[in-house]
């Protein structure tokens, strides 16, 4: 088997159709352009219809192949500065190793995070260190597979506290064409979905949560469509009659626009539906 998937992405291909194609109630531009000395640049920018609130983001990323290195500069309007420092494989194939650092020059707070993550045939781990001066926060994750079964472990310590924050575990199976994902969160959050790629044109998706001491189960369907090499179709509609339909096209290669929308079937004529425009440029 190969390299079993973080636990953060267990179930992706499910999530991904629930998620990806859609982008309601903003208006949002992304760009990617790459020098030719080899340094990345992504700007992100996206305008909330509901409040007119705009958020951007810089981001330059250089990799230094040759040490297995990258180094990551970001900034955003919030005027947040981070920076963070990469290396993979060096130490020992499949070791990587994230230096993070983040500061505010507005309010002067500053944080720091190290990140470890080992991964080989059968297994996926990692361990996250928050650094804190009440105390760092420890976040571990690991991943087993073999023969196509899946299982995964991932909890929060909190030093300070001397307190397990988190304790969450996940079992899964997976092939080619489907996906089977159920998880526990805390003991009280239970969750599942499946993926199944029909076809080369059709993916569908189909996901269930429930949490202890209430008695209404969330579900939802989702579906992507391949109209053709350039186009989708994204649909998906949940208990709460939330529908949300999303069109995909790539106008040429390196530009591709996204429009979406969510109608309340509860209340179709109240109002309150969200429209979405997305346009992502790369060169």
């Amino acid at each position: 088997m190969a390299v079993p998937p973080a636990y953060v992405d267990l179930g992706k291909s499910a999530k991904d159709i629930f998620n990806k194609g859609y982008g309601f109630g903003l208006v949002k531009l992304d760009v990617k352009t790459k020098s030719s000395s080899g340094v990345e640049f992504k700007t992100s920018g996206s305008s909330n219809i509901d409040n007119s609130k705009v958020t951007g983001t810089l981001e330059t990323k250089y990799k230094w192949a040759e040490y297995g290195l990258t180094f990551t500069e970001k900034w955003s309007t919030e005027n947040t500065l981070g920076t963070e420092v990469c290396v993979e494989d060096q130490i020992t194939k499949g070791l990587k190793l994230n230096f993070e650092t983040t500061f505010s020059p507005n309010t002067g707070k500053k944080s720091g995070k190290i990140k470890t993550a080992y991964k080989r045939e059968y297994v996926n781990a990692g361990l996250d260190v928050d650094l804190d001066f009440a105390g760092p926060t420890i976040h571990g994750a690991a991943v087993a597979g073999y023969d196509g079964w899946l299982a995964g472990y991932q909890m929060t310590i909190d030093s300070a506290k001397s307190k397990m924050t988190h304790s969450n575990f996940a079992i899964g199976y997976k092939t080619g064409d489907f996906q089977l994902h159920t998880n526990v969160n805390n003991g009280s959050e239970f969750g599942g979905s499946i993926y199944q790629k029909v076809n080369d044109k059709l993916e569908t998706a189909v996901n269930l949560a429930w949490t202890a001491g209430s008695n209404g189960t969330r579900f939802g369907i989702a579906a992507k469509y391949q109209l053709d090499s350039s186009a989708s179709l994204s649909a998906k509609v949940n208990n709460a009659s939330l529908v949300g339909i999303g069109y995909t096209q790539t106008l040429r290669p390196g530009m591709k626009v996204t429009l979406s929308a969510l109608v309340d079937g509860k209340n179709i004529n109240a109002g309150g539906h969200k429209l979405g425009l997305g346009l992502e440029l790369e060169a």
